[in-house]
């Protein structure tokens, strides 16, 4: 965490904001034509506010300093500047129109493409990612970048205006002109010497922020335990600490923008235009100088100035946008994906026979949690997985279900290897019920079908029914329609659990595994279980990791773990005779009862 820290403390160098700019672009290059329409109504904003000074001065020169003005002339001209001001309104409204629901396609498309890479990871990324800091990146960070691409229409129609300008500006005095140029490398350095300092706040505190949602997302996750053991002070404290550490990166932001944006740009504006001023009240020494010509002259240097007000401002926004995109593509980059299967994989699961051959396995590269595994689970057939935790129970279950991709050895599925059948192929005909039923928000035949639409109503209920859920769904109200809050908190466990037993058999799976999926169950509900269990394995090669020993007396063939090898081999009336690590465990539970 320290080495994240670190880096994340680090200013940003300026060719590392370049490449995360143009790999930005790529998200936007669907939309380019709305960009590039919005981009010529700029210009035309730009032309139309280097015209209506002009309106201004021909009235103020030729008519109302000789006093030749006549009311016809006076309303030509106001009829003049109205029609231009409403037609800059127009196409004022077109550029941000456009600009704005392209800026909000784009930024669409970057969450939307965020979360499909989430769903192609492996969860090893998973293990070694807070939640909070994935879900910051996912929500506030591509948020974030709805604005940055205001930045570049920001920069855009500030370039017309100061060109539009400076053009306006040395058609009346080319030397006065060329003068107020020389502001230009104040402000470049200004700019320089922002980007120095700037990325590196952002990158605090986006990181900041990305810890209080961690935060949050845990205190929120584990609300229950954490008022079981009256830790809510602890928390609080925590939190609160976090949270002022974001609080001074924002305070270091605004400290920095307050000094170095606006305030420069006045202060530059306030300088060229007294240059200005001074320059025409030398000439006027010579020669008298229209007024009109004067008031031209100093709204060009206004409008000279105002954009790099504008887009000064937005290079917070610009910086904090280049700061949340390379978080975003660092998802985009990661190269920790589910195990990849063969080309061309479209083997069919039809008989279920499962087969490890001398599996060897480890989740970091260099310890290994599964030392060659061998075992055959026939058609039909039940192996029972047992021991104590840390065994390796679970890990079997990770690689025959390609969570996680095995070292040495072969996995083969009705004799062919695993990695010839397609992950759709694995997914629909291997049936997993896990420990902890994890219930969606919705109802109950949501939960069942997971939203298949291909899946009707009929096999909802027929499922339920196979696996004896029925029994509790249809005394509910609303019965299959009945409420299901967040992770199901208003059913018991055993009630989550009938649910994940319908929601596994409703594909009809040719494989089953159970990741002790009786270990939490209630007592009302445990008959219900078993008879629902025994009627998902009749007729299914299944691998069952067993908590409850009695539960798995019947397996054809039970493998005792230990420290990741098969210590013990057999079934239950063999491993009983044996006398040995399965004999004891079962002895202790049996004492227990």
């Amino acid at each position: 965490m320290q080495k994240q820290q670190s880096e994340w403390s680090k200013s940003m160098p300026f060719k590392e904001q370049l490449k995360v700019i143009k790999r930005l672009f790529v998200y936007a290059k669907p939309f380019k034509k709305t960009f590039i329409i919005a981009i010529l109504f700029a210009m035309a904003l730009a032309t139309i506010n280097a015209f209506l000074p002009r309106i201004l001065q021909t009235l103020i020169d030729r008519y109302l300093t000789n006093q030749t003005a006549t009311v016809q002339i006076i309303l030509f001209f106001a009829m003049l500047y109205l029609l231009g001001t409403i037609l800059k309104a127009v196409i004022w409204f077109f550029q941000w129109y456009l600009y704005s629901s392209a800026s909000l396609r784009s930024y669409q498309n970057i969450r939307v493409k965020l979360f499909e890479k989430l769903h192609t990871l492996g969860m090893r990324y998973f293990d070694q990612t807070p939640a909070g800091s994935i879900v910051s990146r996912v929500s506030n960070d591509t948020e974030t970048l709805f604005e940055f691409w205001h930045v570049f229409l920001t920069v855009l129609t500030g370039i017309f205006a100061v060109i539009s300008s400076f053009l306006a500006m040395f058609q009346i005095n080319s030397k006065i002109a060329l003068g107020i140029l020389f502001f230009l490398p104040i402000l470049g350095f200004v700019i320089w010497y922002y980007q120095q300092f700037s990325s590196r706040v952002y990158r605090q505190m986006r990181e900041k922020l990305s810890q209080l949602n961690t935060k949050l997302n845990e205190s929120i996750s584990g609300m229950q335990i954490i008022q079981q053991f009256r830790q809510e002070k602890r928390f609080v404290k925590e939190f609160e600490a976090t949270n002022d550490e974001y609080l001074a990166t924002r305070y270091a932001m605004i400290k920095m923008n307050s000094l170095l944006l606006g305030p420069i740009i006045s202060l530059l504006y306030t300088f060229a235009l007294g240059f200005a001023l001074t320059a025409f009240g030398f000439n006027a020494l010579k020669s008298p100088i229209e007024v009109g010509l004067i008031y031209a002259f100093a709204t060009y240097v206004q409008a000279f100035f105002n954009p790099m007000t504008q887009m000064m401002d937005f290079l917070s926004t610009f910086t904090d946008g280049v700061v949340a995109g390379s978080r975003v593509l660092r998802i985009i980059d990661e190269t920790e994906y589910t195990p990849q299967q063969n080309p061309g994989a479209n083997a069919e699961i039809v008989q279920g026979k499962i087969e490890f051959r001398n599996v060897t396995f480890s989740y970091d590269g260099k310890n290994n949690v599964l030392n060659n595994i061998s075992f055959v689970a026939n058609p039909g057939e039940t192996v029972a997985l047992v021991g104590h935790t840390g065994s390796g129970k679970s890990s079997i279950i990770n690689v025959l279900m390609r969570f996680y991709e095995f070292g040495q050895g072969q996995i083969l599925i009705d004799d062919q290897d695993i990695r010839d059948f397609s992950l759709e192929e694995l997914r629909q005909k291997m049936g997993l019920v896990l420990q902890d039923a994890f219930m969606f928000y919705g109802n109950i035949a949501d939960n069942i079908r997971l939203l298949n639409k291909e899946i009707s109503d009929e096999a909802v209920v027929e499922a339920a029914k196979f696996v004896q859920a029925d029994r509790f769904i249809e005394s509910l109200p609303g019965t299959y329609h009945a409420k299901v809050i967040e992770r199901g908190a208003s059913y018991s466990s055993g009630q989550r659990q009938l649910i994940s037993f319908a929601r596994t058999m409703v594909t009809n799976p040719k494989i089953l595994v159970l990741d002790e999926a009786t270990a939490n169950i209630d007592t009302e509900t445990e008959s219900l279980i078993q008879l629902g269990l025994a009627n998902m394995r009749q007729g299914r090669t299944t691998i069952a990791i067993a908590h409850r020993l009695s539960t798995i007396r019947d397996a054809n063939t039970i493998l005792v773990l230990d420290k990741g090898n098969i210590v013990e081999k057999g079934t239950h009336d063999e491993l009983l005779q044996v006398d040995g690590l399965y004999a004891a465990m079962y002895k202790l539970q049996s004492s227990e009862v």
